[in-house]
């Protein structure tokens, strides 16, 4: 599969037709999915944390505790006035309305979030996008990726395509794999090629072997 990024007109559409189109409040698989993802991150807590596509910003909520400052975007504007509306009182949340590749911060991540974006965008934004997520991630930055396995015949990549994009990045170190038929979400950390993930496990930060 491959082909043209989704134009912003798409998403604005999408969400013109439903306040919650993919039914991210309402569904149990997201509930569970967004726990099977939080659960996956190492630490307990990051200092700067980026949720490129947040939509209207069911995960976010749930992410602004565990960071210091949390940055998180999307393209639609209703999406943004959503999620800027559920992350009201949480101060350390910042939403703003941005398109990547191309509206990617000049800033540095020591968390990074790609959750149901990167089979959006075409060949050419795919590797534009993990690349921004590499060099804005900090060393021993945590990247956590999650995304539906299953093909979408307008979607420019499956699941499966946009986390074999992440994983052919020699700097990033695989740290935690889970795949299901439905979805496949995994834990990188901004770490040499060929590091051993044991030494780079949360038992092992705590002095446990």
């Amino acid at each position: 599969m491959s082909g043209d990024t989704l134009p912003a007109g798409h998403f604005d559409q999408v969400y013109q037709e439903s306040a919650d189109p993919y039914g991210f409040s309402s569904r149990w698989y997201e509930r569970r999915k967004y726990a099977v993802s939080l659960a996956m991150l190492p630490w307990p807590r990051y200092r700067a944390g980026f949720e490129p596509g947040c939509s209207i910003g069911e995960l976010t909520a749930q992410l602004g505790p565990r960071c210091d400052t949390l940055l998180s975007c999307d393209g639609a504007a209703a999406a943004v006035a959503a999620a800027q509306a559920r992350t009201a009182e949480l101060p350390s949340v910042r939403i703003e309305q941005r398109t990547i590749p191309g509206g990617w911060p000049d800033a540095t991540f020591d968390l990074i979030v790609l959750s149901e974006l990167l089979y959006y965008l075409s060949d050419d934004d795919l590797a534009l996008t993990v690349g921004r997520a590499v060099g804005s991630l900090t060393p021993g930055g945590t990247l956590l990726a999650v995304h539906w396995r299953r093909p979408v015949p307008f979607h420019p990549q499956t699941g499966d395509d946009a986390h074999a994009a992440i994983a052919a990045r020699p700097e990033l170190t695989l740290l935690a794999d889970h795949r299901e038929p439905d979805f496949l979400a995994q834990v990188y950390l901004r770490a040499p090629a060929g590091a051993d993930p044991g030494e780079l496990s949360v038992a092992a930060a705590e002095g446990l072997t």
